[in-house]
């Protein structure tokens, strides 16, 4: 059955908001690459004792760098590119194809209709979001 990209988009979506997710790309790099520039600093203006503590100040500010971050998945998931799209799509076109809906508003009568396919979905929409872009999901406020 073939559905819209825009609608499997909006279903995504939909599932996506009902669960209130949100997701953030990991900046581990930038807050590492913090952390051990801090501790070096120390280390030239205080020696062994600087190192400690630039390593500290450091791994604080690099957490809070790489913090508080996350946007709404719904939101991430209308900004991908179209190749991104697609893939998500394909995923999306594995798990349904078995469905007798012959379009659109039946297939999403049939997916909200179902936990267990909510269910599906929504585990293959957090490991895309994780694999493909590289980024952490929270579920709620």
């Amino acid at each position: 059955m073939p559905v819209a990209m825009k609608d499997v988009m909006r279903l995504l979506c939909s599932i996506s908001e009902e669960k209130k997710m949100k997701a953030a790309v990991k900046h581990s790099g930038r807050g590492a690459l913090v952390t051990g520039a801090v501790a070096f600093v120390g280390g030239l203006f205080g020696g062994p004792p600087g190192i400690a503590v630039g390593g500290t100040v450091g791994g604080l500010l690099g957490a809070w760098m790489t913090s508080g971050q996350f946007q709404p998945v719904p939101q991430i998931l209308m900004e991908l590119s179209p190749a991104q799209q697609q893939k998500l799509l394909n995923e999306f076109t594995a798990i349904v194809r078995d469905l007798d809906g012959t379009d659109a508003v039946q297939l999403v009568a049939l997916v909200m209709g179902s936990e267990a396919l909510k269910q599906r979905l929504l585990t293959m929409l957090v490991g895309y979001i994780t694999k493909e872009l590289g980024a952490e999901v929270q579920y709620g406020d």
